[in-house]
């Protein structure tokens, strides 16, 4: 397969939205800030970096998260490099944006589990330098400090979460920049029919498609369906990126598959009806590991030293 046709699976899609919000160097310091900040959860034990920690490529290596009281979710925590460019966010799609998504584990009892808004606007306006940098973040607002601004600051500091791979060179034209056995692993990946679902430039995250196409896949879960309560959405998620497919593990909604391979082959025998033999599977996975991206430098990753908390923070509670 020609260089050319390899590359154009992995151009941008129309069905991601090309219009992002323009985001200030005030909006993502401030969402940095907010991303690290355990005192957003009700016991001041859990962050968004908890389960999407920015030093292992946005995951917690777990099948399922642990959010309040050691609570755990149902699904895999996916990673967050990479995120922005996705059709719809959580497995499900039922946040359509980053900033949706960022406000929903706050008051949710399972994750953050604050009890409310009121709460958080609490925590956050008894604290002056957060005050500040809201004020700083959105001039123009007579309340700054908010929900939903504290979602838009967060979703604008994860549009920074990308990272870049030796893939990458490879779509700019240096067809150098594989390995003979990961071209290879390309072309097959390409040939067989991954590239319905897994394109774009994260790699998927481009539409929302049925587990078990071709051939049932066991799971209880509803997917999408629960959203829409469409049966055309039974057991459809949204599809996972790639890039550092690697390094987020374990694999699939439920977090169930431990080995890359193993992922493999499920997904040809689900999704395509194939079974790859063992060197097509090694190939394979020699491709997926070229998509493991160099991860941005201390200024994004290291946690910031947060402002202290005052008299008026509300103290943790592990109720």
């Amino acid at each position: 397969m020609s260089h050319e046709k390899l590359v154009s699976f992995f151009r941008p899609s129309a069905a991601v939205k090309a219009a992002t919000p323009e985001d200030t160097a005030a909006q993502i310091a401030l969402g940095r800030m907010l991303f690290f900040e355990n005192r957003l959860s009700k016991n001041h034990d859990i962050s968004c970096n908890s389960c999407h920690d920015l030093a292992t490529f946005g995951v917690d290596g777990k099948p399922t998260s642990e959010g309040h009281k050691g609570q755990k979710g149902t699904r895999n925590a996916p990673t967050v490099f990479h995120a922005a460019g996705h059709i719809a966010q959580f497995w499900d799609g039922r946040a359509a944006t980053l900033e949706e998504q960022a406000s929903g584990p706050m008051m949710n009892p399972v994750e953050m589990a604050m009890p409310g808004e009121k709460q958080v606007l609490a925590t956050l306006n008894s604290i002056p330098q957060y005050v500040k940098s809201f004020k700083a973040s959105f001039p123009r607002e007579k309340k700054p400090v908010s929900v939903a601004n504290a979602a838009r600051a967060i979703a604008a500091f994860e549009r920074k979460l990308i990272t870049t791979s030796r893939f990458d060179k490879f779509l700019a034209g240096d067809e150098s920049a594989l390995t003979e056995q990961e071209r290879r692993g390309l072309e097959l990946f390409a040939a067989s029919g991954c590239t319905t679902c897994h394109n774009g430039p994260a790699v998927g995250g481009t539409s929302f498609q049925k587990l078990g196409l071709i051939e049932e896949y066991p799971t209880e879960d509803k997917g999408r369906f629960e959203v829409t309560k469409n049966e055309e959405d039974l057991h459809k998620f949204r599809v996972p990126t790639l890039r550092n497919v690697e390094k987020t593990g374990p694999w699939f909604h439920d977090g169930s598959v431990k080995e890359l391979p193993q992922a493999v082959r499920l997904m040809a025998k689900h999704q395509l009806g194939m079974a790859f033999a063992d060197a097509e599977v090694d190939d394979i996975v020699a491709f997926l590991k070229s998509l493991t991206g160099a991860l941005p430098g201390p200024e994004v990753l290291a946690p910031p030293t947060l402002p202290p908390s005052t008299r008026t923070t509300p103290k943790p509670d592990p109720t």
